[in-house]
Protein backbone atom coordinates (compact mmCIF):
# COMPACT_ATOMS: atom_id res chain seq x y z
CA UNK A 1 0.00 0.00 0.00
CA UNK A 2 1.41 3.36 -1.05
CA UNK A 3 -0.44 6.33 0.37
CA UNK A 4 -0.21 9.78 -1.14
CA UNK A 5 -0.94 12.95 0.79
CA UNK A 6 -4.11 14.79 -0.18
CA UNK A 7 -3.58 18.33 -1.46
CA UNK A 8 -5.75 20.72 0.53
CA UNK A 9 -7.22 23.91 -0.93
CA UNK A 10 -5.67 26.41 -1.79
CA UNK A 11 -2.81 24.20 -3.05
CA UNK A 12 -1.98 25.51 -6.54
CA UNK A 13 -1.91 22.05 -8.18
CA UNK A 14 -5.68 21.81 -7.72
CA UNK A 15 -6.18 24.59 -10.29
CA UNK A 16 -3.45 23.62 -12.79
CA UNK A 17 -4.33 22.20 -16.22
CA UNK A 18 -3.98 18.43 -16.36
CA UNK A 19 -2.10 16.44 -18.98
CA UNK A 20 -3.68 13.70 -21.06
CA UNK A 21 -2.38 10.18 -20.50
CA UNK A 22 -0.70 8.62 -23.52
CA UNK A 23 1.28 5.76 -21.95
CA UNK A 24 -0.78 2.94 -20.48
CA UNK A 25 2.12 1.31 -18.72
CA UNK A 26 3.24 0.04 -15.31
CA UNK A 27 3.91 3.61 -14.12
CA UNK A 28 0.26 4.51 -14.80
CA UNK A 29 -0.95 1.36 -13.04
CA UNK A 30 1.23 2.27 -10.01
CA UNK A 31 -0.34 5.74 -9.85
CA UNK A 32 -3.83 4.25 -10.11
CA UNK A 33 -3.04 1.76 -7.32
CA UNK A 34 -1.75 4.59 -5.12
CA UNK A 35 -4.92 6.55 -5.85
CA UNK A 36 -7.18 3.66 -4.82
CA UNK A 37 -5.16 3.10 -1.63
CA UNK A 38 -5.19 6.80 -0.77
CA UNK A 39 -8.90 7.25 -1.54
CA UNK A 40 -9.86 4.35 0.72
CA UNK A 41 -7.48 5.43 3.47
CA UNK A 42 -8.96 8.95 3.54
CA UNK A 43 -12.50 7.52 3.31
CA UNK A 44 -13.46 9.03 -0.05
CA UNK A 45 -15.64 7.73 -2.85
CA UNK A 46 -13.63 9.47 -5.55
CA UNK A 47 -10.19 10.94 -6.06
CA UNK A 48 -8.61 12.87 -8.93
CA UNK A 49 -4.87 12.94 -9.64
CA UNK A 50 -4.48 16.68 -8.84
CA UNK A 51 -5.65 15.87 -5.31
CA UNK A 52 -2.45 13.87 -4.81
CA UNK A 53 -0.28 16.48 -6.53
CA UNK A 54 -0.29 15.10 -10.07
CA UNK A 55 -1.49 17.24 -12.98
CA UNK A 56 -2.71 14.23 -14.95
CA UNK A 57 -6.12 13.24 -16.34
CA UNK A 58 -6.75 10.34 -13.96
CA UNK A 59 -9.59 9.79 -11.48
CA UNK A 60 -10.96 6.84 -9.52
CA UNK A 61 -14.47 6.33 -8.13
CA UNK A 62 -15.96 3.58 -5.98
CA UNK A 63 -19.70 3.90 -5.59
CA UNK A 64 -21.62 1.08 -3.92
CA UNK A 65 -18.85 -1.40 -4.74
CA UNK A 66 -18.67 -0.46 -8.43
CA UNK A 67 -15.14 0.71 -9.22
CA UNK A 68 -14.31 3.07 -12.07
CA UNK A 69 -10.87 4.15 -13.26
CA UNK A 70 -11.22 7.20 -15.47
CA UNK A 71 -8.34 8.08 -17.77
CA UNK A 72 -8.74 11.13 -20.03
CA UNK A 73 -12.48 11.42 -19.24
CA UNK A 74 -14.76 13.81 -21.10
CA UNK A 75 -18.41 14.53 -20.45
CA UNK A 76 -20.03 14.50 -23.90
CA UNK A 77 -23.57 15.34 -22.78
CA UNK A 78 -25.27 16.73 -19.67
CA UNK A 79 -28.98 16.58 -18.91
CA UNK A 80 -31.16 17.88 -16.11
CA UNK A 81 -30.12 19.29 -12.79
CA UNK A 82 -30.09 18.04 -9.24
CA UNK A 83 -28.86 19.50 -6.00
CA UNK A 84 -26.73 17.24 -3.82
CA UNK A 85 -24.64 17.89 -0.78
CA UNK A 86 -21.05 17.23 -1.79
CA UNK A 87 -17.87 16.87 0.14
CA UNK A 88 -14.31 16.76 -1.12
CA UNK A 89 -11.11 15.33 0.31
CA UNK A 90 -9.35 18.60 -0.64
CA UNK A 91 -11.84 20.48 1.57
CA UNK A 92 -11.82 18.37 4.74
CA UNK A 93 -14.96 18.69 6.85
CA UNK A 94 -16.66 20.96 4.29
CA UNK A 95 -19.98 20.06 2.70
CA UNK A 96 -22.03 22.20 0.35
CA UNK A 97 -25.19 21.72 -1.64
CA UNK A 98 -24.31 22.25 -5.30
CA UNK A 99 -25.93 21.82 -8.68
CA UNK A 100 -24.91 18.85 -10.80
CA UNK A 101 -26.33 17.29 -13.94
CA UNK A 102 -28.90 14.59 -13.21
CA UNK A 103 -27.49 12.48 -16.05
CA UNK A 104 -24.39 12.53 -18.22
CA UNK A 105 -22.79 10.72 -21.10
CA UNK A 106 -19.09 10.22 -20.53
CA UNK A 107 -16.23 8.88 -22.60
CA UNK A 108 -13.02 7.73 -20.95
CA UNK A 109 -10.31 5.11 -21.05
CA UNK A 110 -9.54 2.49 -18.44
CA UNK A 111 -6.01 1.74 -17.22
CA UNK A 112 -5.39 -0.50 -20.26
CA UNK A 113 -6.38 2.24 -22.72
CA UNK A 114 -9.72 0.68 -23.65
CA UNK A 115 -12.26 3.37 -24.58
CA UNK A 116 -15.49 3.24 -22.59
CA UNK A 117 -18.67 5.24 -23.18
CA UNK A 118 -21.36 5.28 -20.51
CA UNK A 119 -24.63 6.94 -19.68
CA UNK A 120 -24.84 7.63 -15.96
CA UNK A 121 -27.52 9.17 -13.79
CA UNK A 122 -28.28 10.04 -10.20
CA UNK A 123 -25.60 10.38 -7.56
CA UNK A 124 -23.05 8.53 -9.70
CA UNK A 125 -23.40 11.26 -12.36
CA UNK A 126 -22.63 13.79 -9.60
CA UNK A 127 -19.55 11.80 -8.54
CA UNK A 128 -18.25 11.52 -12.12
CA UNK A 129 -18.90 15.24 -12.71
CA UNK A 130 -17.12 16.17 -9.46
CA UNK A 131 -13.98 14.18 -10.31
CA UNK A 132 -13.91 15.33 -13.95
CA UNK A 133 -14.29 18.92 -12.71
CA UNK A 134 -11.10 18.39 -10.66
CA UNK A 135 -9.28 17.43 -13.86
CA UNK A 136 -10.38 20.73 -15.36
CA UNK A 137 -9.36 22.83 -12.34
CA UNK A 138 -12.95 23.32 -11.14
CA UNK A 139 -13.32 22.85 -7.40
CA UNK A 140 -16.19 22.58 -4.94
CA UNK A 141 -15.54 26.17 -3.86
CA UNK A 142 -16.02 27.34 -7.47
CA UNK A 143 -19.55 25.95 -7.46
CA UNK A 144 -20.95 27.80 -4.43
CA UNK A 145 -22.15 31.35 -3.76
CA UNK A 146 -19.70 34.10 -2.75
CA UNK A 147 -21.05 34.03 0.80
CA UNK A 148 -20.49 30.27 1.05
CA UNK A 149 -16.97 30.72 -0.40
CA UNK A 150 -16.12 33.16 2.39
CA UNK A 151 -17.50 30.72 4.99
CA UNK A 152 -15.46 27.82 3.54
CA UNK A 153 -12.25 29.85 3.41
CA UNK A 154 -12.67 30.97 7.04
CA UNK A 155 -13.37 27.41 8.16
CA UNK A 156 -10.27 26.10 6.37
CA UNK A 157 -8.12 28.85 7.94
CA UNK A 158 -9.41 27.88 11.40
CA UNK A 159 -8.71 24.20 10.73
CA UNK A 160 -5.17 24.95 9.58
CA UNK A 161 -4.59 27.15 12.63
CA UNK A 162 -5.72 24.33 14.96
CA UNK A 163 -3.43 21.83 13.19
CA UNK A 164 -0.42 24.13 13.56
CA UNK A 165 -0.96 24.60 17.32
Amino acid sequence: MSLRNICIYPNHVLKEPTEAITNFDDALRDIVTDMWDSMYYYDGIGLAAPQIGLSKKIAVIDYKGEKYTLINPVITEKNGERFEEEGCLSFPGIYAKVSSPSSIKVKYQDETGTIIEKEIDGFLACAFSHEIDHLNGVLLIDRVSNLKKQFIKKKLIKQKSREEN
